[in-house]
């Protein structure tokens, strides 16, 4: 076993217990742990390596609830600090997430953050969301530093589809576009997910809804990711803004036909509310945009149900 790992086999838990623990409480790939566990995002990651055509990252945002958008940046410091303030008020958060609101692997933040946040709560699961395209090249950062689940938005594997929903990526100190961008994007991503199954990780891949692009693809997504060991899929609508802003988003009904045809390769996550770059608490409960008293009224409801 691998010396990132050995924190698991020195409390004699098994690779395969430990695995089962952290699906257990992780609220975006359990369903049932959704209504019991919570998770914290830490937004220390404002660089991004690519441009999404339906992105619009925004680092002051309070009155909007979508990936991508958080108060403010913070410091690996100060996302400690207020991991500690958060875990003690609300100890059922069992997850410490960065998820942007740039790509995570982009900034070197990341990982102190993740180091910082390790050896203060090493009880708890750190978990990654990214778009894949240094994934490789990241991977032993992401393992030194204890991450056990990781997200991977992944949009299509035709490089002439890809290619209609990014504007550019920045790979190796150079700009690409087109079909080039989505073929160097989507080698990296399979290649960063097989690594990162092949090191136990529990893999989920984001697939964003974008009709009239993707829609006809995702199932070939789904027998792809099947194929390298993906444990879960998120088909997310298509929220329309940026290079997407006149577009028409998908309706509850064809993101349901997505996914059920999807069902059949790889689970289906169909619990997610898209959360911002700062969100913790519970899915569809994001404490970081209530007021004082409905977070207090949340608390007392968690004390309850862990009595019961």
């Amino acid at each position: 076993m691998d010396a990132e790992k050995s924190n698991v086999c020195d409390i004699g838990i098994s690779k395969e217990d430990e695995i089962k623990r952290v699906i257990a409480q992780h609220p975006c790939y359990s369903k049932e742990a959704q209504h019991k566990f919570g998770r914290i995002h830490l937004a220390v990651a404002p660089k991004c390596n690519i441009q999404c055509n339906y992105c619009d990252r925004k680092f002051d945002c309070v009155n909007e609830s979508r990936p991508g958008v958080t108060s403010e940046v913070l410091t690996p410091e100060d996302a400690l600090e207020k991991t500690r303030q958060i875990l003690n008020e609300y100890p059922f958060i069992k997850v410490v997430g960065i998820a942007g609101p740039g790509d995570p692997l982009a900034n070197d933040e990341t990982f102190k953050t993740l180091e910082l946040i390790r050896q203060e709560f090493p009880e708890m699961t750190l978990c990654l969301s990214t778009n894949g395209l240094a994934l490789p090249e990241r991977m032993p950062d992401i393992l030194r530093t204890g991450v056990s689940t990781l997200t991977v938005t992944m949009n299509a594997i035709d490089p002439q589809i890809e290619a209609q929903l990014i504007n550019h990526v920045r790979y190796n100190g150079k700009v690409y576009k087109g079909t080039e961008a989505a073929s160097i994007l989507i080698e990296n991503q399979l290649k960063g997910i097989r690594m990162a199954v092949e090191a136990d990780l529990v893999v989920k891949v984001n697939t964003v809804l974008v009709p009239g692009i993707n829609d006809k693809h995702i199932v070939e997504v789904a027998k792809k990711i099947n194929e390298l060991g993906v444990f879960i899929m998120n088909v997310m609508p298509l929220i329309c803004q940026a290079r997407f802003a006149d577009m028409t988003p998908p309706s509850p009904a064809e993101c349901k036909t997505v996914q059920n045809e999807c069902e059949p390769y790889v689970q289906q996550m169909r619990h997610c509310r898209q959360c911002r770059s700062d969100a913790f608490g519970l899915i569809g409960q994001d404490l970081s945009q209530m007021s004082e008293e409905r977070r207090n009224t949340i608390k007392l409801e968690m004390k309850d149900k862990k009595r019961s």
